[in-house]
């Protein structure tokens, strides 16, 4: 009975920071972090720049890591100018020397790392094949970025987060992690281990890991990129809740894994999703 009280409790929570259709605005002021400073990687489009944006509306300072130099440093910029503190980097998180040297200008330049959002990712149609129609260079591209990037970035903040007392990591998973997709599905099944085991490493640091699972999302990559037949599907035939999941549906989430509100959870991951799959 506690388990599902304790649900109830959490998607009360998320559902009380929604109402405001703005990115940028304070939906309540659920994180009440002002002074904190947030690492996004991937941060330049899609789920990572909506971070950003609400993140900057909290009063967290953000550093955005990037392969697209351009792009990072455009949306920093207009981060600045609705006045906000945002700095872009370019990095490539799957280079350890690289995600070492983008910390390091984090903590020189916002003072350290209080938040860890690991987005960045990999995903097209050739990630996504079966393993059997994959090959080896197809694999290990989608590891690289999609792991050992998590890897990187969480070891490479460790020390700045103990240095600043504690810390809280999110990392970006997929509904795929559960049907083991080809090689996109197997990476973000490890991204979930990697949650366990970071949350286990990194609790005496004072240092909360979780996660968050998406499902089928209406964004700009996933409308273009898939069927319009293989998106009614899911939405009418798989989905219990029938309407499309939105990116805020992601930011909210994120925004209490973050939060005080989550002091107690660590080691999950949440999975918004509509209700698939569904299992026990």
């Amino acid at each position: 009975m506690a388990s599902w009280s304790g649900a109830r409790v959490l998607f009360a929570d998320i559902g009380a920071i929604r109402g405001n259709g703005s990115a940028v605005a304070n939906p309540g002021g659920l994180m009440q972090q002002n002074g904190k400073v947030a690492i996004i990687t991937g941060g330049a489009r899609g789920f990572g720049r909506a971070f950003a944006e609400r993140f900057v509306g909290e009063g967290v300072a953000v550093a955005i890591l990037d392969r697209d130099r351009d792009t990072a440093e455009a949306v920093a910029r207009c981060l600045t100018d609705a006045g906000g503190t945002a700095i872009a980097i370019p990095c490539d998180v799957a280079d350890e020397m690289t995600v070492k040297d983008s910390i390091a200008r984090v903590e020189v330049t916002l003072g350290g790392v209080d938040i860890l959002i690991n987005n960045a990712g990999l995903l097209t149609a050739n990630y996504s094949k079966d393993f059997i129609e994959s090959t080896n260079a197809e694999l290990r591209a989608v590891l690289e970025v999609n792991v050992i990037g998590v890897v990187n970035c969480t070891v490479a903040a460790r020390d700045s987060m103990v240095r600043r007392g504690g810390g809280t990591i999110v990392n970006l998973s997929s509904i795929a992690g559960y049907s083991i997709a080809g090689p996109y599905g197997l990476s973000k099944l490890a991204v979930r281990g990697l949650t366990l085991a970071f949350a286990r490493e990194l609790a005496p640091d004072g240092i909360r890991v979780n996660a968050v699972a998406p499902g089928l999302m209406a964004t700009e990559t996933v409308m273009a990129d898939l069927p319009a037949e293989m998106v009614r599907h899911f939405r009418e035939d798989l989905q219990l809740i029938k309407r499309p999941g939105l990116p805020e549906d992601i930011v909210d989430a994120v925004m209490f894994l973050c939060s005080d509100r989550a002091s107690f959870v660590t080691g999950e991951t949440l999975r918004v999703s509509g209700g698939f799959p569904l299992e026990v």
